[in-house]
């Protein structure tokens, strides 16, 4: 797989993300409420065509950590509780970031114990076509329903299904922890800002959202 696409416009510099960019939306209570208890991680059964993962969430603790931040939400979905400080040393984070999604994948399938646990799929074109967007719908849909979140590298400005704007121009990482419609709409753990830990957007804008980088899917 082509990982130069990914990482030339990988996260250089995610302070610029968190600092610069606009967190925008209404201030919600902290995402831990919301969230299982420890000993209630497994997935909430929803009707057909929609499924919620409970998450353990936690916000990262400096600008620079939302690679290691977003896995370690991922995996919380699994009932796992890893230091952030342990993956950011294996993914090679820095205060620069972490340089692309094929530095998170393997800290993914190392920490579930399956070495296929986890793939990197890149969407290289600037915008993401049909194809692209339909394949990223699938492929939440089979990583939540393997009771397992996706992680996403992101860039530039969304606009979730409440109307709040969320801006990370200089790059950013969040996980994928649910769906619902089948997978046109999906779930939102985001480590930036606990007053907007959660929220949804449709995967077309996901899809755009991700373009130029990449996620680590089932």
């Amino acid at each position: 797989m082509r990982t130069d696409l990914i990482r030339k416009t990988a996260l250089t510099a995610a302070g610029l993300a968190f600092t610069g960019g606009a967190i925008v939306g209404p201030i919600t209570a902290a995402y831990a409420a919301e969230a299982k208890p420890a000993s209630q991680t497994q997935s909430d059964r929803k009707p057909s065509g929609e499924r919620q993962l409970g998450v353990r969430y936690e916000a990262q603790p400096n600008f620079y950590y939302c690679g290691p931040a977003a896995a370690r939400n991922a995996l919380s979905v699994q009932g796992k509780d890893i230091s952030v400080d342990a993956m950011a040393k294996e993914m090679g984070t820095t205060e620069a970031g972490t340089n692309s999604i094929n530095d998170i994948t393997p800290v993914l399938n190392k920490e579930t114990g399956k070495n296929d646990a986890y793939r990197s799929v890149e969407i290289s074109s600037p915008d993401a076509d049909a194809k692209q967007t339909d394949k990223l719908r699938a492929d939440i849909v089979k990583t939540v329903d393997d009771g397992r979140a996706v992680v996403a590298n992101i860039a530039g400005t969304t606009t979730d299904t409440d109307g709040a704007i969320h801006s990370f121009e200089g790059g950013h990482y969040i996980s994928v922890v649910g769906y619902r419609d089948n997978g046109t709409t999906v779930k939102i753990a985001d480590s930036a800002d606990p007053n907007t830990a959660s929220y949804e957007v449709t995967v077309e804008h996901l899809a755009d959202w991700i373009a130029t980088r990449g996620y680590a899917t089932s």
